[in-house]
């Protein structure tokens, strides 16, 4: 096993409950972490035999490009698909917020989600 950390995946997405979110859009970190059987990998030094970081970042894209009013339907459209993934044990996928418009001082804004196969 070994983990897969795949971390600052930056995305310009129309999420949030505002509706200027909406039309105005914002900016996403998303950062995730996949549990992985390395087994045959290890042996075969193949890339068919993991999980190619370059899917999961395909999957982070094409979710979020997917508007949604919350940020936890998002990172869990992310997680379920990446948990698809073939040698996929475990699986943790954060989405942060950047700058919403809110009128608030703080570090971050973030929602997590994870499971297992």
């Amino acid at each position: 096993m070994a983990l897969i950390t795949v971390e600052g995946i930056r995305v310009f997405a129309y999420h949030g409950h505002l509706p200027q979110e909406e039309i105005l859009g914002g900016h996403f970190i998303i950062n995730v972490w996949v549990d992985v059987d390395t087994l045959a990998v290890e042996q075969t030094d193949d890339l068919n035999d993991t999980v190619d970081y370059v899917s999961i970042i395909e999957i982070v894209k094409s979710q979020m490009a997917i508007r949604a009013k919350m940020i936890e339907v998002p990172a869990k459209r992310i997680l379920d698909a990446i948990l698809k993934l073939n040698k996929v044990k475990n699986a943790k996928v954060e989405v942060e917020k950047i700058q919403p418009p809110i009128d608030a001082s703080f570090d971050k804004i973030s929602v997590t989600h994870q499971g297992e196969n």
